[in-house]
């Protein structure tokens, strides 16, 4: 089973710092990653996304599926009701593949302007294991997890390629 795991700091650089020891972490097993992303969220609000590709090769679902996700959690409360109908369309595709609303919100409470978050679609994250290794790096994990049917409707929606290993 994947999970979406969101890795959120207090400041604008602790994702990319933390996308540097993902690295690590994953080398010793801790994690298996299928994608990520860096998203900082500057203090005006605007959101800055970077894919991780240095982790996991060749994206597994690629910057439309970040680029989708980043956008409803953080420019959704922005849009109001103007364009609720196409934000509603937006969360809708989401939650078919079973990133539900409540983590959506939840993300975006946390991320606050001034911020980052390290996204990762990940297995076999040992999340007890990697919270000790970085005792001491202030941090809040959120985290969804995704049934194989997800994960298939995720790849299939945003016409991702399996990363071979």
């Amino acid at each position: 089973m994947s999970s979406l795991i969101v890795l959120a700091f207090e400041d604008e650089t602790g994702a990319e710092e933390m996308r540097e020891r993902m690295h690590d972490l994953q080398k010793r097993q801790l994690i298996t990653l299928q994608d990520a992303a860096v998203a900082v969220r500057k203090e005006n609000g605007h959101v800055k996304v970077k894919q991780a590709h240095s982790l996991v090769g060749a994206g597994a679902l690629g910057g439309s599926f970040w680029g989708l996700l980043i956008g409803v959690i953080f420019w959704m409360p922005w849009l109001g009701m103007a364009i609720g109908a196409a934000t509603g369309a937006l969360s809708g595709k989401l939650s078919d593949t079973g990133i539900d609303d409540d983590f959506i919100e939840e993300v975006a409470d946390t991320v606050e302007p001034g911020t980052s978050a390290l996204f990762l679609l990940a297995s076999d994250a040992r999340l007890e294991r990697i919270e000790e290794e970085l005792e001491g790096t202030q941090f809040t994990i959120l985290q969804t997890n995704l049934s194989p049917e997800d994960e298939t409707n995720l790849r299939e929606t945003f016409a991702a390629e399996e990363i071979t290993g």
